[in-house]
């Protein structure tokens, strides 16, 4: 009974990693925790001094985050949310920002 309870959730647990890669939504997802300082969708309010994140090429991006992520690159908080992210993530969150108009 137990193995069976195990086999049953190693299933359920393997379904549920297979249907976050799934979502469509996920790019968007990740990339609305960059809202609070990068504006809605990565337009930044003009004079904030913060990076326009909409439209940024997308190799530039994962640069400045791989940079902020080494500590190359001198941040406040950056270096600490960009830790949060695996590598996949960081590559979905700058393509959806390279897309934006």
């Amino acid at each position: 009974m137990k193995f069976q309870l195990s086999v049953v959730t190693l299933c359920l647990l393997a379904a549920g990693g297979g249907a976050q890669a799934a979502d469509p939504d996920l790019a968007r997802n990740l990339a609305a925790s960059c809202a609070n300082c990068h504006g809605t969708d990565g337009h930044a309010v003009k004079g904030a001094g913060l990076d326009a994140l909409a439209g940024m090429d997308k190799e530039r991006t994962l640069q400045k985050l791989a940079d902020f992520k080494s500590g190359v690159r001198p941040a406040t908080i950056m270096h600490q949310i960009v830790k949060g992210y695996t590598d996949e993530q960081i590559e979905l969150i700058a393509n959806y920002f390279a897309t934006q108009k």
